[in-house]
């Protein structure tokens, strides 16, 4: 018999071409007496399986000769339990059924990647147990409260008293929820928002969406922490698209802030390519049994779809600015100071022209703030095959393979945009979609060519016994992309500023060190990035 019929006949409970068992139903023995096997036979017609409503048939397996066809009835589940019990009552029960324990599946392929591509990227990201933890969750909430509360609200022109500094909103956050906040998990604290409503004003100039926004720091993505460049002991958080930073300051640095909001505001509304850092709020946690906690949070510069090879905070001065690294342990995630660049970045005529004239402008704002010890940011990608031993970069690292998958952020006049690769190093290196490029502004996806020179750079400011100079290169210029902004804005010339310059004047010649007077700082800082960007020859 084929198999496909056996297997049909040992579920054919109800099927009359099915065994034949002694008194099954008034047919008499088989042959062989009733030990004898049971044996198959044809039948031509048939009714159901209790001879009354016939049920549908349909024929599961086709043969030639005396045999026919092998058919079977389509019965429902109750009918077919029932008719297996009249046609075989003294059937042997079913063995036991036998559990074994599953192990869990692997984690697909995806998860991995993903958490790989995690722990490539800068920064530690903060779950629960980590320092920042709590923290963290008290932000997010004062956020997603303040920035909804806000939105709610219709947009209206501001006045005099919204740039007061006295103006300033207390929430408190219990944990069991109140009127006005939510339930949570954290402990007992009191969330101060600073001028809410000119920071709105700045997010909209700024391109920034309100739900990208809230989305960005208050999803279900968990911010990072990164190491503090600087000396101030500063924590820096970003968030995992990389848009915005989020950086804990003095209580100084916020009054000072507060006092040239409506200067800035004006100045950014007027400046649209200004290279000042742009500010989205500013807000201070004050939980029960510690200190106050000020923030600000502000846009990441070296936000790019391009990967950054390597960063340099820029001051003009050259009195303790060099990093204390060896040079095979830089990479790039390691802020290079000014006596470390060793290049020159020569930008088209059009582009220089802008960047000076912006530079001269933004300098002129400080000065008259009376802001000083600022610094440009600068952020350099290669591109082309620039090899390791010319920027100390591996080579699967300097082109590494992609499968074309992108996702894109954009937020008003900003394009930012994160290629996710699927192999090689697993780094964002080099610009997917070859058929879009992207958006060129004044301090982002500029090109430039960076040359290495032999002729020094020497600065009448820079009156140290190192001077900064450019060494010659082997291979010529090569073709990159710049990223840059002021950052640091928030520090006056204020009595501490005066006594380290006093200070430090004793040891090292006055022009060499960061702690200058604000005129001489603008004067000098504008000279010093007039010999690190060169006019394009035409």
């Amino acid at each position: 018999m084929p198999p496909r019929a056996a297997g049909a006949a040992q579920q054919g409970d109800c099927c009359t071409h099915g065994p034949r068992w002694p008194g099954a139903d008034g047919l008499g023995e088989l042959p062989g007496g009733a030990g004898a096997s049971c044996s198959y036979l044809p039948q031509r017609k048939r009714l159901s399986v209790d001879g009354k409503c016939p049920a549908p048939r349909i024929c599961i397996w086709e043969c030639d000769g005396e045999a026919g066809d092998i058919t079977c009835d389509i019965v429902a589940a109750p009918m077919r339990r029932s008719c297996s019990a009249r046609a075989m009552p003294w059937a042997p029960p079913p063995p036991p059924l036998v559990f074994r324990t599953m192990t869990p599946p692997p984690p697909r392929a995806r998860q991995q990647r993903v958490s790989e591509e995690a722990s490539r990227r800068p920064g530690e990201i903060i779950c629960k147990g980590h320092r920042s933890y709590s923290l963290m969750l008290n932000l997010q909430l004062g956020i997603s409260y303040s920035v909804g509360k806000s939105s709610a609200l219709p947009f209206r022109k501001l006045s005099s008293s919204d740039f007061d500094p006295r103006e300033k909103v207390w929430t408190r956050f219990p944990p069991e929820g109140s009127k006005l906040t939510p339930p949570h998990h954290s402990l007992d604290f009191r969330w101060k928002d600073y001028c809410p409503a000119v920071f709105r004003h700045l997010r909209k100039l700024f391109g920034v969406d309100p739900a990208d926004y809230m989305l960005a720091i208050c999803g279900n993505d968990t911010l990072r922490e990164l190491a503090s460049p600087g000396k101030s002991g500063s924590c820096f958080f970003i968030t995992q698209d990389d848009r915005f930073m989020i950086k804990t300051v003095r209580k100084a640095e916020v009054k000072v802030l507060i006092r040239m909001l409506r200067s800035y505001y004006e100045h950014v509304r007027l400046y649209k390519s200004t290279l000042l850092t742009r500010f989205y709020g500013t807000h201070c946690i004050k939980q029960a049994g510690c200190p106050k906690v000020r923030f600000i949070i502000m846009g990441n510069f070296c936000c790019s779809e391009y990967k950054i090879h390597r960063r340099f905070d820029l001051k003009g001065s050259s009195h303790g600015r060099t990093i204390d690294k060896a040079e095979q342990k830089i990479d790039e995630t390691t802020t290079l100071k000014d006596l470390d660049l060793d290049y020159a970045f020569r930008l088209q005529r059009f582009w220089y022209e802008e960047l000076m004239k912006q530079i001269r402008m933004d300098c002129t704002f400080l000065e008259t703030q009376g802001i000083m010890d600022y610094s440009l940011l600068l952020g350099v990608h290669f591109r082309s095959d620039f090899s390791a031993s010319k920027i100390g970069l591996s080579q699967s690292i300097s082109f590494p393979k992609s499968t074309g998958k992108r996702k894109s952020f954009e937020g008003g006049d900003q394009i930012c945009e994160f290629c996710i690769m699927e192999s090689g190093c697993k780094d964002r290196d080099l610009i997917i979609d070859t058929t879009r490029k992207p958006l060129v502004q004044l301090g982002m996806n500029m090109p430039a060519q960076a040359e290495r020179r032999s002729k020094k750079i020497f600065d009448k400011f820079l009156l140290n016994e190192r001077h900064l100079f450019i060494t010659m290169p082997s291979g010529g210029p090569r073709d990159v992309y710049l990223f840059f902004g002021i950052i640091d804005i928030l520090q006056d010339y204020d009595i501490t500023k005066r006594l380290e310059h006093a200070y430090k004047s004793f040891q090292v010649n006055p022009g060499c060190i960061s702690a200058v007077d604000p005129k001489l700082y603008s004067r000098r800082f504008q000279d010093f990035i007039r010999r690190v960007f060169i006019k394009e020859d035409q």
